[in-house]
């Protein structure tokens, strides 16, 4: 039996060294191999988001760093195991920029879980999963935000068995012994437990002294300009500018190749009196960089008392908008933890098939009610107020039909294959031994 273990620790980060050495040593007692990453002294770089380890190199990611290792000796244990400090409710970027990898070891087709659109197995099997997070103390709602977070990774990456486990800075060694000891009997027995649901959203509008005189669009796409996202925010910002705000967008790819750009988007982010943050889902959250700048503006803002109201945008490749209730939540969590206040969220499905990266001015009629939902959203946001629930319910019904959706979806990815004479192993193991 083979257990890997990928460490989303900082340097230095005592918690997460005593629960690395505790799971360790238990594992091996029990006769398993473990294999432990410490992931920030590996070379792994950002997700591109485009889909080539299906479609150019089916199972293998293009980028030849760590994380194809990484990703083979996923697909070879028995248990995957995340160490990771809590973060928002989610992981550490450092843990994330390898979970975004792990798409390599999925097939890009699609089928139903649950009644759900999720991609189909590229293995036969998969390993159980266990995930350990850490807390300076109990935070109910960004417990019960990780959890959900676990248990949706758990589908995606077809776990037979998974668990989720939380530890607070001020417990024992031996308390930390027992929980662990009970997480791996749990996952050993295949213990099922009731699966967890996010907190309900809270916005407010009582606390707006003003609406907003500037607005900034944080696009987290490693697409960029050319992205979903970019495409979504900069019809917001274009809705909140004849609304009589003024507007600027920042790429955050871009801003973090240097400590120079960070810097300059946090100082435009500090005169900022409302920031829209726009992002494709990765893997059930945000992309690893996102969480990255959110922890340095979480740090930057740790004495800073200037009200900024924080929106989301976010959107994902499946025709169900709700996949993305997790990544608004971590977005919720991030605010009330960075000192923000939440404006709320706008969720939209099947991102790429209606957007396609073109400008929403020049899309179809199918797109008429996005555009209802920008608009609504950008006319409350202009009087301070939250993206209202009326915005999120036109997104809602998906504007093709799920079945449709994958039909289309499985053609699609065969003809992208087949522009890389790939066509014939797009399902390959390329890992398996």
């Amino acid at each position: 039996m083979k257990a890997v273990l990928l460490n989303g620790s900082a340097q230095h980060d005592l918690i997460g060294e005593q629960v690395t050495s505790t799971l360790m040593t238990q594992l091996q007692a029990a006769g398993w191999e473990v294999e432990s990453v410490l992931l920030r002294d590996k070379k792994i770089g950002r997700c591109a988001g485009n889909f080539l380890c299906w479609v150019r190199t089916p199972g293998i990611c293009v980028l030849n760093d760590d994380n194809r290792s990484i990703a083979a000796a996923i697909a070879n244990c028995d248990l995957l195991v995340y160490l990771t400090p809590v973060t928002f409710g989610g992981y550490s970027a450092t843990l994330k920029r390898m979970v975004d990898h792990q798409i390599q070891n999925i097939s890009p087709f699609f089928t139903q879980i649950n009644g759900e659109t999720h991609h189909q197995r590229r293995y036969d099997r998969y390993p159980d999963f266990l995930a350990i997070g850490w807390m300076d103390a109990p935070n109910i709602r960004a417990e019960a935000v990780f959890r959900h977070l676990v248990h949706r990774n758990a589908i995606n990456f077809h776990a037979q068995k998974s668990f989720c486990g939380l530890i607070y800075t001020g417990q024992t060694e031996v308390e930390r012994q027992a929980q662990i000891s009970t997480w791996l009997q749990a996952i050993s027995d295949g213990t099922t437990v009731p699966s967890p649901t996010l907190p309900q959203a809270t916005t407010t509008n009582a606390a707006i002294t003003r609406p907003p005189q500037s607005a900034i669009l944080l696009v987290g796409s490693p697409r960029t300009h050319k992205s979903n996202s970019q495409m979504l925010g900069s019809y917001l910002m274009n809705q909140l500018a004849a609304r009589g705000v003024q507007t600027e967008a920042i790429q955050i790819n871009h801003a973090l190749n240097s400590s120079e750009k960070t810097q300059l988007l946090l100082e435009k982010l500090d005169s900022a009196d409302l920031a829209v943050l726009a992002f494709p889902l990765y893997v059930d959250s945000l992309p690893a960089p996102v969480i990255e700048l959110l922890e340095r503006i979480a740090a930057h803002r740790a004495n800073h008392t200037r009200e900024t109201r924080l929106a989301a945008l976010v959107n994902c490749g499946f025709p169900e908008a709700h996949h993305n209730n997790t990544a608004l939540a971590i977005c919720e969590e991030f605010s009330r933890q960075s000192g923000m206040t939440w404006a709320g969220g706008l969720s939209l499905g099947a991102g790429q098939g209606l957007v396609r990266g073109m400008p929403i001015e020049e899309l179809d009629g199918r797109a008429n009610t996005l555009r209802e939902a920008l608009e609504l959203s950008a006319d409350s946001l202009a009087k301070g107020e939250s993206i209202p629930q009326t915005a999120q319910n036109l997104l809602d019904k998906p504007f093709i039909p799920a079945w449709l959706y994958r039909f289309m979806g499985g053609i699609g990815w065969k003809i992208q294959a087949r522009k890389h004479g790939v066509q014939k192993i797009l399902q390959q193991q390329s890992y398996q031994q």
